[in-house]
């Protein structure tokens, strides 16, 4: 009996494929929790009168934009649209500055505290019950993002009920 360093034994190569079949199911689940989100995004703006910029609802990242309007607090909608920008600056910025090693991760828990205020103002906007809005985001965090997506395909076709 040889002994041969570079052979496997097909334990090895059983979790190797359990690794490579694992790794293509994310990637198609996540692909699909986008397009969900995206499309939910583009009716949410076509419904609540943002037609003009409803296509950025399928640019990543740009995306969030549409989801700092729908949050927006504001009298008119120069308002809106300027607080949206400049929170899509700051969430940008913070999004380059997290890749910078040790103090990265400060700044991506900085992008999640706001992601987070912002679904919960967005699901606030549908419910129109603060308290429903704080449950809501809670359910959204519990399930990884799956109640959002389910919610907001119930209510991407009808305007929003609080301001």
């Amino acid at each position: 009996m040889s002994y041969d360093p570079y052979a496997t034994s097909n334990n090895e190569e059983l979790l190797g494929g359990l690794l490579v079949v694992g790794i293509i199911l994310l990637l198609i689940v996540a692909l699909i929790s986008y397009v969900i989100g995206a499309l939910i995004y583009f009716k949410t703006a076509k419904t609540n009168g943002y037609e003009d910029i409803a296509f950025l609802a399928w640019i990543p990242l740009v995306n969030f934009y549409l989801l700092f309007l729908f949050a927006a607090t504001g009298s008119t909608e120069e308002e809106k649209r300027a607080s949206a920008k400049k929170n899509i600056i700051i969430y940008i910025a913070l999004f380059v500055v997290s890749f910078i090693p040790l103090i990265g991760l400060l700044f991506s828990l900085g992008m999640m505290v706001i992601s987070v205020y912002m679904m919960y103002r967005l699901l606030y906007r549908w419910s129109g019950d603060k308290t429903r809005g704080i449950l809501f985001t809670v359910c959204t965090i519990v399930t990884s993002g799956i109640f959002f997506l389910i919610y907001g395909l119930m209510r991407m076709n009808r305007p929003f009920r609080a301001e």
